[in-house]
Protein backbone atom coordinates (compact mmCIF):
# COMPACT_ATOMS: atom_id res chain seq x y z
CA UNK A 1 0.00 0.00 0.00
CA UNK A 2 2.82 2.43 0.87
CA UNK A 3 4.52 1.78 -2.47
CA UNK A 4 1.27 2.30 -4.37
CA UNK A 5 0.72 5.57 -2.53
CA UNK A 6 4.14 6.91 -3.40
CA UNK A 7 3.79 5.70 -6.99
CA UNK A 8 0.60 7.73 -7.16
CA UNK A 9 2.46 10.76 -5.84
CA UNK A 10 5.23 10.16 -8.37
CA UNK A 11 2.76 10.07 -11.24
CA UNK A 12 1.33 13.36 -10.04
CA UNK A 13 4.80 14.87 -10.29
CA UNK A 14 5.02 14.00 -13.99
CA UNK A 15 2.40 16.68 -14.75
CA UNK A 16 2.54 20.32 -13.75
CA UNK A 17 4.97 21.19 -10.91
CA UNK A 18 3.37 21.54 -7.49
CA UNK A 19 3.03 24.98 -6.00
CA UNK A 20 4.69 25.62 -2.64
CA UNK A 21 1.28 25.74 -0.93
CA UNK A 22 0.36 22.36 -2.42
CA UNK A 23 3.70 20.90 -1.37
CA UNK A 24 3.30 22.11 2.21
CA UNK A 25 -0.22 20.69 2.38
CA UNK A 26 0.82 17.37 0.86
CA UNK A 27 4.04 16.77 2.77
CA UNK A 28 3.22 18.41 6.15
CA UNK A 29 6.47 20.42 6.24
CA UNK A 30 7.59 23.57 4.46
CA UNK A 31 9.82 22.18 1.67
CA UNK A 32 11.48 25.57 1.20
CA UNK A 33 12.51 25.88 4.87
CA UNK A 34 13.65 22.56 6.33
CA UNK A 35 15.71 23.91 9.24
CA UNK A 36 17.35 27.24 10.03
CA UNK A 37 20.97 28.05 9.23
CA UNK A 38 21.57 28.54 12.95
CA UNK A 39 20.30 25.04 13.71
CA UNK A 40 22.51 23.51 11.01
CA UNK A 41 25.64 25.32 12.22
CA UNK A 42 25.09 25.19 15.99
CA UNK A 43 28.35 23.44 16.91
CA UNK A 44 27.68 23.75 20.65
CA UNK A 45 24.23 22.15 20.57
CA UNK A 46 25.54 18.88 22.07
CA UNK A 47 28.61 17.71 23.97
CA UNK A 48 30.21 14.29 23.47
CA UNK A 49 28.33 13.01 26.53
CA UNK A 50 25.06 14.49 25.23
CA UNK A 51 25.57 12.65 21.94
CA UNK A 52 26.35 9.38 23.70
CA UNK A 53 23.23 9.69 25.86
CA UNK A 54 21.19 10.42 22.75
CA UNK A 55 22.57 7.34 21.00
CA UNK A 56 21.21 5.13 23.80
CA UNK A 57 17.93 4.93 21.87
CA UNK A 58 19.70 2.52 19.49
CA UNK A 59 22.96 0.58 19.48
CA UNK A 60 25.45 3.31 18.57
CA UNK A 61 26.09 4.31 22.20
CA UNK A 62 28.34 1.26 22.57
CA UNK A 63 29.59 1.16 18.98
CA UNK A 64 33.26 1.83 18.24
CA UNK A 65 34.83 2.44 14.84
CA UNK A 66 37.96 3.90 13.30
CA UNK A 67 37.88 7.57 12.46
CA UNK A 68 39.35 9.21 9.36
CA UNK A 69 42.85 8.90 10.84
CA UNK A 70 42.50 5.20 11.62
CA UNK A 71 42.09 5.70 15.37
CA UNK A 72 39.40 3.66 17.10
CA UNK A 73 36.85 5.92 18.77
CA UNK A 74 33.38 5.82 20.25
CA UNK A 75 30.68 6.67 17.72
CA UNK A 76 29.74 9.73 19.78
CA UNK A 77 33.33 11.03 19.69
CA UNK A 78 33.57 10.54 15.91
CA UNK A 79 30.33 12.47 15.41
CA UNK A 80 31.46 15.26 17.73
CA UNK A 81 34.91 15.54 16.12
CA UNK A 82 33.42 15.87 12.64
CA UNK A 83 30.96 18.48 13.90
CA UNK A 84 33.78 20.54 15.42
CA UNK A 85 36.15 20.25 12.44
CA UNK A 86 33.57 21.30 9.88
CA UNK A 87 31.54 23.60 12.14
CA UNK A 88 28.29 21.69 11.80
CA UNK A 89 25.72 20.92 14.47
CA UNK A 90 26.02 17.41 15.95
CA UNK A 91 22.23 17.34 15.75
CA UNK A 92 22.41 17.90 12.00
CA UNK A 93 24.76 14.92 11.62
CA UNK A 94 22.58 12.72 13.84
CA UNK A 95 19.50 13.42 11.75
CA UNK A 96 21.42 12.62 8.55
CA UNK A 97 22.54 9.31 10.09
CA UNK A 98 18.94 8.46 10.89
CA UNK A 99 17.53 9.68 7.59
CA UNK A 100 20.07 7.76 5.51
CA UNK A 101 20.38 4.44 7.36
CA UNK A 102 18.11 4.60 10.46
CA UNK A 103 21.31 4.14 12.45
CA UNK A 104 20.45 6.20 15.50
CA UNK A 105 17.36 4.21 16.44
CA UNK A 106 18.12 0.82 14.91
CA UNK A 107 18.85 -1.70 17.71
CA UNK A 108 20.64 -4.11 15.36
CA UNK A 109 22.09 -2.30 12.33
CA UNK A 110 23.79 -4.35 9.63
CA UNK A 111 27.40 -3.89 8.64
CA UNK A 112 26.15 -2.44 5.36
CA UNK A 113 24.25 0.27 7.25
CA UNK A 114 27.34 1.12 9.27
CA UNK A 115 29.68 1.09 6.27
CA UNK A 116 27.51 3.57 4.37
CA UNK A 117 26.22 5.45 7.40
CA UNK A 118 25.67 8.82 5.71
CA UNK A 119 24.76 7.50 2.27
CA UNK A 120 27.74 9.48 1.03
CA UNK A 121 29.08 8.76 -2.48
CA UNK A 122 26.27 6.27 -3.13
CA UNK A 123 23.78 7.49 -5.71
CA UNK A 124 20.45 5.80 -6.45
CA UNK A 125 21.92 3.81 -9.35
CA UNK A 126 25.45 3.32 -7.94
CA UNK A 127 26.97 0.02 -6.84
CA UNK A 128 28.48 -0.06 -3.37
CA UNK A 129 31.16 -2.41 -4.69
CA UNK A 130 32.45 0.22 -7.12
CA UNK A 131 36.23 0.55 -6.45
CA UNK A 132 36.02 4.32 -6.88
CA UNK A 133 33.93 4.80 -3.74
CA UNK A 134 35.69 2.35 -1.39
CA UNK A 135 37.73 5.15 0.22
CA UNK A 136 34.46 6.51 1.62
CA UNK A 137 33.40 3.19 3.16
CA UNK A 138 33.21 2.90 6.95
CA UNK A 139 31.38 4.75 9.70
CA UNK A 140 34.18 7.21 10.41
CA UNK A 141 34.94 7.89 6.74
CA UNK A 142 31.28 8.42 5.91
CA UNK A 143 30.90 11.07 8.58
CA UNK A 144 34.16 12.78 7.75
CA UNK A 145 33.70 13.02 3.99
CA UNK A 146 30.04 13.97 4.23
CA UNK A 147 30.88 16.74 6.70
CA UNK A 148 33.77 17.90 4.54
CA UNK A 149 31.63 18.05 1.38
CA UNK A 150 28.85 19.96 3.12
CA UNK A 151 31.22 22.52 4.63
CA UNK A 152 33.94 22.90 1.99
CA UNK A 153 31.77 22.51 -1.11
CA UNK A 154 28.10 23.25 -0.49
CA UNK A 155 28.39 25.96 2.16
CA UNK A 156 31.53 27.44 0.64
CA UNK A 157 29.83 27.77 -2.75
CA UNK A 158 26.70 29.22 -1.20
CA UNK A 159 28.70 31.85 0.65
CA UNK A 160 30.87 32.78 -2.35
CA UNK A 161 28.43 32.64 -5.28
CA UNK A 162 24.97 31.93 -3.87
CA UNK A 163 24.38 28.42 -5.24
CA UNK A 164 25.86 24.92 -5.06
CA UNK A 165 27.35 22.74 -7.78
CA UNK A 166 23.85 21.60 -8.73
CA UNK A 167 22.56 25.15 -9.09
CA UNK A 168 20.50 25.08 -5.91
CA UNK A 169 20.56 28.17 -3.71
CA UNK A 170 18.41 30.55 -1.65
CA UNK A 171 16.01 32.46 -3.86
CA UNK A 172 16.71 30.25 -6.88
CA UNK A 173 13.85 28.23 -8.37
CA UNK A 174 14.57 24.51 -8.64
CA UNK A 175 12.43 21.55 -9.68
CA UNK A 176 12.70 18.74 -7.13
CA UNK A 177 10.74 15.59 -7.99
CA UNK A 178 8.36 17.69 -10.08
CA UNK A 179 7.76 20.31 -7.39
CA UNK A 180 8.92 23.91 -7.71
CA UNK A 181 11.14 24.64 -4.71
CA UNK A 182 12.83 27.95 -3.85
CA UNK A 183 15.02 27.39 -0.77
CA UNK A 184 15.01 30.30 1.65
CA UNK A 185 18.35 29.60 3.31
CA UNK A 186 21.70 27.84 2.96
CA UNK A 187 20.70 24.91 5.18
CA UNK A 188 17.76 24.00 2.95
CA UNK A 189 19.80 24.46 -0.23
CA UNK A 190 22.54 22.20 1.18
CA UNK A 191 20.07 19.46 2.04
CA UNK A 192 18.57 19.44 -1.46
CA UNK A 193 22.07 19.33 -2.93
CA UNK A 194 22.97 16.37 -0.70
CA UNK A 195 19.68 14.55 -1.41
CA UNK A 196 17.78 15.88 -4.45
CA UNK A 197 14.48 14.28 -3.45
CA UNK A 198 11.43 15.88 -1.90
CA UNK A 199 10.48 12.96 0.33
CA UNK A 200 14.00 12.43 1.63
CA UNK A 201 14.13 16.00 2.83
CA UNK A 202 10.61 15.83 4.20
CA UNK A 203 11.84 12.88 6.23
CA UNK A 204 14.82 14.91 7.44
CA UNK A 205 12.52 17.69 8.66
CA UNK A 206 10.18 15.22 10.35
CA UNK A 207 13.03 13.52 12.20
CA UNK A 208 14.43 16.90 13.22
CA UNK A 209 11.07 18.06 14.54
CA UNK A 210 10.49 14.78 16.35
CA UNK A 211 13.86 14.88 18.09
CA UNK A 212 14.69 18.52 18.63
CA UNK A 213 11.61 20.70 18.28
CA UNK A 214 10.09 19.76 21.62
CA UNK A 215 8.49 22.48 23.68
CA UNK A 216 9.74 23.56 27.08
CA UNK A 217 6.98 23.87 29.64
CA UNK A 218 5.75 27.27 30.71
CA UNK A 219 7.88 28.56 33.57
CA UNK A 220 11.16 27.15 32.24
CA UNK A 221 14.21 29.40 32.51
CA UNK A 222 16.51 29.03 29.49
CA UNK A 223 19.98 30.54 29.24
CA UNK A 224 21.60 31.13 25.85
CA UNK A 225 24.92 29.25 25.83
CA UNK A 226 26.56 31.90 23.68
CA UNK A 227 25.29 35.22 25.04
CA UNK A 228 24.44 34.25 28.62
CA UNK A 229 21.03 35.90 28.30
CA UNK A 230 18.23 34.32 30.34
CA UNK A 231 14.69 33.96 29.06
CA UNK A 232 11.44 32.89 30.73
CA UNK A 233 9.33 30.55 28.61
CA UNK A 234 5.75 31.60 29.22
CA UNK A 235 2.66 30.78 27.16
CA UNK A 236 4.81 29.67 24.22
CA UNK A 237 6.84 32.90 24.08
CA UNK A 238 10.30 33.74 25.40
CA UNK A 239 10.45 36.72 27.70
CA UNK A 240 13.87 38.35 28.08
CA UNK A 241 14.98 39.04 31.65
CA UNK A 242 16.83 42.30 31.21
CA UNK A 243 18.26 42.98 34.67
CA UNK A 244 20.06 40.95 37.31
CA UNK A 245 17.94 42.40 40.11
CA UNK A 246 14.75 41.38 38.30
CA UNK A 247 16.10 37.87 37.85
CA UNK A 248 17.26 37.28 41.42
CA UNK A 249 14.16 38.85 42.97
CA UNK A 250 11.76 36.56 41.08
CA UNK A 251 13.54 33.36 40.13
CA UNK A 252 15.65 30.56 41.54
CA UNK A 253 18.96 30.45 39.61
CA UNK A 254 19.26 26.71 40.31
CA UNK A 255 16.44 26.00 37.84
CA UNK A 256 18.14 27.57 34.80
CA UNK A 257 18.70 25.30 31.77
CA UNK A 258 21.59 26.02 29.39
CA UNK A 259 20.45 25.76 25.75
CA UNK A 260 21.71 26.53 22.27
CA UNK A 261 20.55 29.70 20.48
CA UNK A 262 18.51 27.60 18.06
CA UNK A 263 16.40 26.24 20.94
CA UNK A 264 15.40 29.81 21.79
CA UNK A 265 14.79 30.93 18.22
CA UNK A 266 11.73 28.69 18.03
CA UNK A 267 9.82 30.99 20.37
CA UNK A 268 8.57 34.47 19.47
CA UNK A 269 9.94 37.18 21.75
CA UNK A 270 7.49 38.23 24.43
CA UNK A 271 7.36 41.12 26.86
CA UNK A 272 10.54 41.87 28.79
CA UNK A 273 10.92 41.34 32.53
CA UNK A 274 12.85 44.42 33.61
CA UNK A 275 11.80 45.39 37.13
CA UNK A 276 12.52 43.53 40.38
CA UNK A 277 9.69 42.10 42.41
CA UNK A 278 8.11 44.62 44.77
CA UNK A 279 9.27 47.58 42.70
CA UNK A 280 7.22 50.76 43.05
CA UNK A 281 6.36 52.10 39.61
CA UNK A 282 4.49 55.36 38.93
CA UNK A 283 2.46 55.57 35.74
CA UNK A 284 2.18 58.73 33.61
CA UNK A 285 -1.29 59.09 35.16
CA UNK A 286 0.21 59.34 38.65
CA UNK A 287 -0.90 55.98 40.07
CA UNK A 288 1.80 54.15 42.01
CA UNK A 289 1.89 50.38 41.57
CA UNK A 290 3.53 47.62 43.58
CA UNK A 291 4.90 44.94 41.23
CA UNK A 292 4.36 41.33 42.37
CA UNK A 293 5.50 38.82 39.75
CA UNK A 294 3.28 39.56 36.70
CA UNK A 295 0.77 41.67 38.60
CA UNK A 296 0.63 45.41 39.34
CA UNK A 297 -1.31 46.51 42.41
CA UNK A 298 -2.19 50.19 42.57
CA UNK A 299 -2.30 52.12 45.84
CA UNK A 300 -5.79 53.48 46.41
CA UNK A 301 -4.47 56.59 48.19
CA UNK A 302 -1.39 58.33 49.56
CA UNK A 303 -2.55 57.31 53.02
CA UNK A 304 -2.56 53.64 52.02
CA UNK A 305 0.90 54.05 50.52
CA UNK A 306 2.31 55.55 53.73
CA UNK A 307 0.46 53.21 56.09
CA UNK A 308 2.04 50.18 54.42
CA UNK A 309 5.50 51.54 55.15
CA UNK A 310 6.64 52.61 51.68
CA UNK A 311 8.72 55.68 50.88
CA UNK A 312 8.33 58.01 47.91
CA UNK A 313 12.09 57.77 47.37
CA UNK A 314 11.59 54.17 46.21
CA UNK A 315 9.28 55.14 43.34
CA UNK A 316 10.41 54.86 39.71
CA UNK A 317 8.59 56.83 37.02
CA UNK A 318 7.76 54.65 34.01
CA UNK A 319 5.84 54.77 30.74
CA UNK A 320 2.56 53.03 29.98
CA UNK A 321 4.56 50.65 27.81
CA UNK A 322 6.62 49.61 30.85
CA UNK A 323 3.40 48.58 32.60
CA UNK A 324 1.98 46.48 29.75
CA UNK A 325 3.60 43.20 30.96
CA UNK A 326 1.68 43.38 34.24
CA UNK A 327 -1.99 42.57 34.74
CA UNK A 328 -4.08 44.77 37.01
CA UNK A 329 -4.40 43.29 40.48
CA UNK A 330 -6.40 44.11 43.59
CA UNK A 331 -5.86 47.65 44.86
CA UNK A 332 -3.91 48.28 48.04
CA UNK A 333 -5.93 50.10 50.68
CA UNK A 334 -5.62 51.12 54.31
CA UNK A 335 -6.90 47.68 55.29
CA UNK A 336 -4.29 45.80 53.23
CA UNK A 337 -1.55 44.02 55.13
CA UNK A 338 1.77 42.46 54.20
CA UNK A 339 1.49 43.04 50.42
CA UNK A 340 5.14 42.03 50.02
CA UNK A 341 4.64 38.88 52.07
CA UNK A 342 6.41 37.82 55.27
CA UNK A 343 7.54 34.50 56.76
CA UNK A 344 6.18 33.62 60.20
CA UNK A 345 7.22 30.55 62.18
CA UNK A 346 4.95 29.04 64.79
CA UNK A 347 6.89 29.13 68.06
CA UNK A 348 5.19 25.96 69.29
CA UNK A 349 5.10 23.67 66.26
CA UNK A 350 7.97 25.09 64.21
CA UNK A 351 5.74 25.29 61.12
CA UNK A 352 6.53 28.12 58.70
CA UNK A 353 3.91 30.14 56.83
CA UNK A 354 4.05 32.72 54.06
CA UNK A 355 1.67 35.47 55.11
CA UNK A 356 0.26 37.83 52.49
CA UNK A 357 -2.93 39.91 52.48
CA UNK A 358 -4.21 38.49 55.78
CA UNK A 359 -3.78 34.91 54.56
CA UNK A 360 -1.27 32.34 55.78
CA UNK A 361 0.07 29.78 53.32
CA UNK A 362 1.79 26.75 54.91
CA UNK A 363 5.23 25.75 53.65
CA UNK A 364 5.31 21.95 53.69
CA UNK A 365 9.05 21.23 53.63
CA UNK A 366 12.46 22.76 54.25
CA UNK A 367 13.29 22.23 50.58
CA UNK A 368 10.25 24.22 49.51
CA UNK A 369 11.21 27.05 51.86
CA UNK A 370 14.69 27.20 50.34
CA UNK A 371 13.30 27.01 46.81
CA UNK A 372 10.87 29.90 47.19
CA UNK A 373 12.41 32.11 49.88
CA UNK A 374 16.16 31.42 50.00
CA UNK A 375 17.16 34.74 51.58
CA UNK A 376 14.02 35.91 53.33
CA UNK A 377 14.05 36.48 57.08
CA UNK A 378 11.76 34.38 59.28
CA UNK A 379 9.97 35.91 62.27
CA UNK A 380 9.03 33.60 65.16
CA UNK A 381 5.54 34.28 66.51
CA UNK A 382 3.19 32.72 69.03
CA UNK A 383 0.29 30.55 67.75
CA UNK A 384 -2.25 33.19 68.76
CA UNK A 385 -0.70 35.68 66.33
CA UNK A 386 -0.91 33.16 63.48
CA UNK A 387 -4.53 32.41 64.35
CA UNK A 388 -5.51 35.92 63.26
CA UNK A 389 -4.79 35.02 59.62
CA UNK A 390 -7.04 32.99 57.35
CA UNK A 391 -5.48 29.66 56.39
CA UNK A 392 -5.00 29.39 52.60
CA UNK A 393 -3.56 26.93 50.09
CA UNK A 394 0.04 25.77 50.67
CA UNK A 395 2.99 27.35 48.90
CA UNK A 396 4.08 25.42 45.79
CA UNK A 397 7.50 24.94 44.26
CA UNK A 398 8.52 27.53 41.70
CA UNK A 399 7.77 26.74 38.07
CA UNK A 400 10.69 25.06 36.33
CA UNK A 401 11.80 23.20 39.48
CA UNK A 402 12.64 19.50 39.28
CA UNK A 403 11.29 17.61 42.31
CA UNK A 404 11.12 14.06 43.60
CA UNK A 405 10.14 12.22 46.76
CA UNK A 406 13.08 11.17 48.90
CA UNK A 407 13.73 7.46 48.30
CA UNK A 408 11.79 7.39 45.01
CA UNK A 409 13.14 7.32 41.45
CA UNK A 410 10.28 9.33 39.94
CA UNK A 411 11.09 12.92 38.95
CA UNK A 412 8.65 15.71 38.11
CA UNK A 413 9.02 19.19 36.64
CA UNK A 414 6.74 21.96 37.88
CA UNK A 415 4.83 24.08 35.38
CA UNK A 416 1.98 26.44 36.28
CA UNK A 417 1.76 24.75 39.66
CA UNK A 418 1.35 21.23 38.27
CA UNK A 419 3.82 18.36 38.51
CA UNK A 420 4.64 16.71 35.18
CA UNK A 421 6.27 13.25 35.39
CA UNK A 422 9.43 12.91 33.30
CA UNK A 423 9.12 9.63 31.42
CA UNK A 424 12.73 8.48 31.25
CA UNK A 425 16.40 9.38 31.30
CA UNK A 426 16.41 10.14 27.57
CA UNK A 427 13.74 12.80 28.03
CA UNK A 428 15.53 14.20 31.09
CA UNK A 429 18.86 14.52 29.27
CA UNK A 430 17.34 15.84 26.04
CA UNK A 431 15.77 18.79 27.82
CA UNK A 432 19.17 19.74 29.20
CA UNK A 433 18.53 19.18 32.89
CA UNK A 434 21.29 18.20 35.31
CA UNK A 435 20.82 15.62 38.06
CA UNK A 436 22.05 18.03 40.71
CA UNK A 437 19.08 20.27 39.91
CA UNK A 438 16.59 17.75 41.32
CA UNK A 439 15.12 18.80 44.68
CA UNK A 440 14.38 15.73 46.81
CA UNK A 441 11.64 16.55 49.28
CA UNK A 442 8.72 15.07 51.23
CA UNK A 443 5.85 13.17 49.68
CA UNK A 444 3.37 15.66 51.10
CA UNK A 445 5.14 18.60 49.44
CA UNK A 446 5.19 16.79 46.09
CA UNK A 447 1.58 15.59 46.15
CA UNK A 448 0.30 19.09 46.85
CA UNK A 449 0.95 19.82 43.16
CA UNK A 450 -1.81 18.46 40.87
CA UNK A 451 -0.60 15.78 38.45
CA UNK A 452 0.01 17.06 34.93
CA UNK A 453 0.71 15.35 31.61
CA UNK A 454 3.59 12.92 31.19
CA UNK A 455 6.62 14.56 29.60
CA UNK A 456 8.03 12.16 27.02
CA UNK A 457 10.00 12.53 23.81
CA UNK A 458 8.66 10.69 20.80
CA UNK A 459 11.10 7.87 20.14
CA UNK A 460 9.28 5.59 17.72
CA UNK A 461 11.04 5.78 14.33
CA UNK A 462 9.19 7.47 11.50
CA UNK A 463 8.85 5.67 8.18
CA UNK A 464 12.00 5.85 6.13
CA UNK A 465 10.42 7.72 3.24
CA UNK A 466 13.68 8.17 1.36
CA UNK A 467 14.18 4.42 1.17
CA UNK A 468 10.63 4.01 -0.10
CA UNK A 469 11.17 6.65 -2.76
CA UNK A 470 14.35 4.94 -3.96
CA UNK A 471 12.35 1.71 -4.29
CA UNK A 472 9.71 3.55 -6.31
CA UNK A 473 12.24 5.11 -8.65
CA UNK A 474 13.84 1.72 -9.28
CA UNK A 475 10.53 0.14 -10.39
Amino acid sequence: MKRLFFLFILFLFIGEPLTVAQAIERFAVDPEYLISDTEMLDVSSMSVDNIEDFLMRGSLASYRATDKNGIEQRAAKIIWDVAQEFELSPRFLLVLLQREQSLVEDPEPTQNQLDWAMGYAVCDSCSKSDPIIQKYKGFGNQLYYAGQRIRESYLSDLESRGYTQTGIGPGIESIIDGATIIPVNNATASLYTYTPHLHGNENFARIWNRWFNYDYLSGSLLQDKETGGIWLIQHNTRRPITSRTAFYSRFNPETVISVSPSALERYPIGLAISFPNYSLLRSPGGTVYLIVDDTRRGFASQEAFRSLGFSSEEITDVTWEDLIPYTEGESLTLSSANPEGVLFQDKTTGGVFFVEDEKKHPILSRELLKNRFPNQQITVVIPEDLDTFERAEPVLFQDGTLIGVQGSHEIFVISEGMRHPIADELTFNSFGWEWNQVVWTTQRAVLEHPLGDLLRLETEPQEELEEIMITVYNL
